[in-house]
């Protein structure tokens, strides 16, 4: 189960929303259980679809402290194993079979991409509402050299031992949103040059 937060001002239930409209129509069908703090969508092949095998996939959403986590399950893609197996089979025993499997093929495709489809849309999404172009207040604290103490930002020395703090503030790419060190001129994440 792969798992990822997204921070920013925005709750599980827009995510979903956000997955509703992308992947609520063709030969997919989407359901929604639960409201915040916590969601699951289920993202799965319709009940008459015209091409292609069956398929499901779980997503969980669930609002945490500055954004929301996200947990994809396993897909099922037994249905599309087999749509597959029929489709060489056929076209093994006559190639022009294949002309008859087009959509279903095709389908097939889509739908053994449908997890990496699902973050894509989260991300993009994610991004769009705000996620990633600059740290919360809670991500900003920094920790003293010395004493390891978490500080708030804007402290020019540590709340515990004292120790100036001045060398250890985060700071983020103004065009990605990725921590950068105090010596970076480009960031590793986008390769934009850094402006401070």
């Amino acid at each position: 189960m792969d798992q990822r937060i997204y921070h920013g001002n925005f709750t599980a239930q827009t995510l979903a929303g956000c997955l509703i409209s992308f992947f609520d129509r063709g030969n997919l069908r989407v359901q929604v259980v639960g409201e915040n703090p916590t969601v699951l969508v289920q993202i799965a092949s319709a009940e008459h679809s015209s091409s292609g095998g069956k398929t499901a996939l779980s997503i969980l959403l669930q609002n945490v402290e500055d954004g929301v986590a996200v947990q994809v399950g396993q897909q099922n893609w037994l249905g599309v194993a087999a749509s597959l197996g029929y489709t060489a089979i056929s076209a093994f025993r006559n190639p022009f079979n294949l002309l008859g499997r087009i959509d279903d093929l095709a389908q097939d495709i889509e739908n053994l991409q449908l997890s990496d489809e699902v973050w894509k849309v989260l991300e993009d999404n994610s991004r769009a509402l705000g996620t990633g172009y600059e740290l919360t207040n809670r991500l900003q604290r920094y920790k003293c050299e010395y004493c390891n103490v978490a500080n708030p930002p804007g402290e020019p020395t540590c709340i515990a031992c004292g120790a100036p703090l001045g060398n250890v503030q985060p700071s983020t790419c103004k065009n990605c949103g990725f921590i950068l060190g105090k010596s970076e001129k480009v960031c590793p994440n986008c390769r934009q040059p850094v402006y401070r």
